[in-house]
């Protein structure tokens, strides 16, 4: 049998990562934007983009188009301090902390479109502190009103439903975290009230029903909270949400952990309670259950990140990725000052990027659970 060529294994490599990713949710999501596509001459100019990062990539190129998704940052500030986050580590204490400015987010908005397709508001704070939150949604749906947008939200604040209720209807996705049940979720996320939260959460989801956006319940499976992962999916089924993804702790930017914590989620104890949180789903029908991607192989070709979901920092560093968005550590240039796509095709990222068709992980990404965990499979 002929050994494939490397623009063959390139295709299959693509195609595999597509399939693990196809979700009900993502399907949907895909749709409302083809149905909302910019018209006018940006539609030729969206249509070339996407033409143009094709013929790059199956040139085996290191520099990107127009970047179909990003990343905003909109803060780095907590309201919590949870034992799964990096700020809460040594790479958290040594960062500078603020709020994106409002001007230099637009601008970035602005180069980003007419060829974006997804802007994520979110990164490594609480996204629902930065209270000019609902005055860039509206920017962005000036610019398309096809453009998804989602955010991730603790719903530990004062403000968090009404927040939600003034955004239900602009954005398409609020990912709420949530690590547990009562006394475990208060373990893992410090300082924190499960029953206010709860109630928070409820609001938020009510605030939702009927609207745009839809809620989906994420959880970061960690020594302490596995057990009630098959308790968040029966909460989510008897509360109406939809979506309900797992998956497990990077220790990437943790730094009192090294890769021998992914032995943990090879063992009997873990498996089986993911087992069970799977059987719980399939008493929900309506529950799309979903675990991030723990059962492909591990290795650099694997991330997606140097392609897409590009990361801009809250004082616009382009970082490499969102599970360490420290631009002290790396950083590949400031948008603010020399602009997206100039950033994204320099020297440094273009050289990040041929790492990857060699599958060679950088020492940045050390730990990563894209490396360093091995496939999680279930008998």
């Amino acid at each position: 049998m002929s050994k494939c060529t490397d623009k063959e294994e390139d295709i299959n490599v693509l195609l595999l990562r597509m399939a693990n990713r196809i979700t009900r949710r993502r399907l949907q999501k895909a749709f409302l934007r083809l149905k909302r596509l910019p018209g006018g001459i940006n539609f030729f100019k969206y249509s070339a983009n996407k033409a143009h990062g094709f013929w790059l990539r199956m040139t085996r190129s290191t520099k990107v188009p127009h970047p179909s998704s990003i990343m905003l940052e909109v803060t780095n500030q907590c309201n919590l301090a949870c034992i799964t986050c990096p700020r809460e580590y040594a790479y958290g204490e040594q960062m500078a902390k603020g709020f994106m400015d409002m001007e230099k987010m637009k601008k970035v908005v602005d180069e980003a479109f007419p060829y974006v397709d997804s802007i994520g508001l979110t990164g490594l704070g609480e996204t629902f502190m930065f209270k000019k939150l609902p005055e860039i949604v509206d920017y962005i749906r000036s610019k398309n009103n096809g453009i998804i947008i989602s955010v991730s939200t603790n719903a530990h604040l004062p403000i968090s439903v009404k927040m939600a209720e003034d955004l239900a209807d602009k954005i398409d996705t609020i990912q709420v975290s949530i690590d547990g049940i009562g006394k475990v979720y208060e373990k893992v996320r410090l300082k924190s009230d499960y029953s206010f939260f709860y109630e928070n959460m409820l609001q938020t989801i009510e605030a939702c029903r009927g609207k745009r956006a839809t809620v989906m319940f994420n959880f970061v499976a960690i020594k302490e909270n596995y057990q009630d992962m098959a308790e968040v999916v029966e909460l989510a089924g008897k509360l109406g949400v939809k979506y309900v993804n797992i998956t497990p702790f990077n220790v990437a930017s943790v730094t009192i952990h090294d890769k021998t914590y992914y032995d943990f989620f090879q063992t009997t104890e873990f498996k089986s309670e993911l087992k069970r949180a799977k059987a719980m789903a399939k008493n929900y029908p309506e529950i799309e259950f979903t675990t991030w991607d723990i059962e492909a192989l591990k290795g650099f070709r694997k991330c997606d990140l140097v392609w897409s979901h590009f990361y801009v920092s809250w004082d616009g560093y382009a970082t490499p990725c969102c599970a360490k968005p420290f631009p002290k550590e790396l950083n590949f240039g400031s948008i603010f000052d020399d602009g997206l796509m100039k950033c994204l095709n320099n020297k440094d990222y273009r050289q990040f990027r041929a790492m990857w068709y060699r599958n060679e992980p950088p020492e940045f990404c050390k730990n990563c659970h894209v490396i360093d965990l091995d496939p999680v499979l279930l008998d």
